[in-house]
């Protein structure tokens, strides 16, 4: 793959992996994903930043002589994960004499993980500088987007920002630069939920650091690069804001047809309020797509038939999600339905400890939804309605 010029003497030397549908054995990739890798030549030093996933080193070498590399002088690391470094110990042995310039978290998980020895690394704290010559790079120290390890890299004279996972996607694309906004708004967005919703604090006070870099070009980990930054920048700081839309999704499973009849209902009520709803079967839902619909609700109710004693394992499943990523949602109710006697309103209940949302009062009944039943979820429509007019949702 031949090497991509970003500006004068930088390049894209990354993998293209269009074939890649699930990633960290969870996320579903349905546009495949990029292993962005950066090449900077210098007038005294070259430097590449980041490598590629592992299995695909041949690529990355094979680029890097066409774009005459004989000698690297740096490999930046700014996060130790094997998609961003798998290849790291190949392309030190085609270049022996290269240093490895990460920080103190990220070498020690680099040594875990690849077995570098010592003397291959130079770290490096916040704000500190690496000259190449006529180009300059600063390194800025951003934990938990989404490791503890990660770090940006800021190319000072061409302004660009080198975010590494922050302000990425898993979309495959030939093209340099986002030329699909949609298409890589969403893209964008499914990654923020799967992989940043979870450190939304974050995220905040990382878009708030950036704010006053001069930036003309976002070069993240994965994606195409932002050749115009405010698009990812304001759409990253709608998501991770406190506000929250006339949203209600509702994630279930129904073994028998009696918790589908609870959510048909449920969602025609809410519907004709002016409520949007978003129902997912669990059966059959994209988890990407059920991650992304969380990242503006005001309210989540999930479905879950009973199964033996307690939530069915898809509901469970859902629940066990929906308190990882710690969605901004505000409210939470349950409904469902049981044969004979059964926890799962407590069990699901205590799942959730990581949302700061009120549960609203559940509606969980045996068998088949009766006449009374039904009242019950007219009761949680009116009551979910009311809560988001007073909080302004629209």
């Amino acid at each position: 793959m031949a090497p991509k010029p970003i500006k004068k003497n930088i390049y894209w030397v990354g993998y293209i992996d269009w074939d890649r549908r699930v990633f960290d054995s969870l996320i579903p990739t349905p546009h495949g994903t990029t292993y962005n890798s950066y090449l900077i030549k210098g007038s005294e030093k070259s430097v590449l930043i980041e490598t590629v996933d592992f299995g695909k080193e041949d690529y990355l070498i094979k680029t890097l002589q066409m774009a005459g590399i004989e000698n690297l002088d740096y490999i930046i690391a700014n996060h130790a994960e094997q998609d961003h470094t798998g290849s790291l110990p190949k392309i030190l042995d085609a270049y022996p004499k290269a240093k490895v310039v990460t920080n103190s978290k990220c070498k020690d998980l680099l040594q875990s993980f690849l077995m570098l020895p010592e003397e291959k690394f130079i770290v490096v704290k916040d704000n500190d500088e690496i000259s190449l010559g006529d180009k300059t790079i600063q390194f800025m120290i951003a934990p938990w987007v989404h490791w503890p390890d990660t770090m940006f890299t800021y190319l000072k004279e061409d302004k660009i920002l080198f975010t590494c996972d922050f302000l990425g996607s898993h979309y495959a694309t030939s093209q340099l630069f986002v030329l699909d906004e949609r298409e890589v708004y969403l893209s964008a967005k499914r990654y923020y939920a799967e992989i940043m919703m979870p450190f939304r604090t974050n995220v905040v006070k990382h878009l708030q650091r950036i704010e006053n870099l001069q930036i003309e070009i976002i070069a993240p980990s994965h994606g195409p690069l932002y050749n115009d930054p405010s698009l990812i920048i304001e759409a990253y700081k709608d998501w991770s804001s406190d506000s929250v839309k006339n949203q209600v999704i509702i994630p279930y499973v129904s073994m028998h047809g009696s918790t589908k009849a609870m959510v048909e209902y449920l969602s025609e009520v809410l519907s004709k309020k002016g409520v949007e709803v978003k129902p997912f079967n669990l059966e059959i839902a994209d988890a990407g797509e059920l991650l992304m619909s969380l990242v503006d609700a005001a309210t989540v109710v999930v479905g879950a038939s009973a199964m033996l004693v307690g939530p069915h394992p898809l509901a469970y499943n859902a629940t066990y999600l929906l308190n990882a990523v710690r969605p901004k949602t505000k409210f939470i109710s349950i409904i469902g339905s049981y044969g004979w006697g059964c926890n799962t309103v407590e069990v699901l209940k205590a799942m959730i400890t990581n949302i700061k949302a009120e549960i609203i009062e559940p509606v969980y009944i045996k068998g088949y939804p009766k006449e009374e039943d039904f009242r019950s979820l007219d009761k949680l429509a009116d009551e979910i309605y009311n809560k988001h007019k007073e909080l302004g949702c629209r």
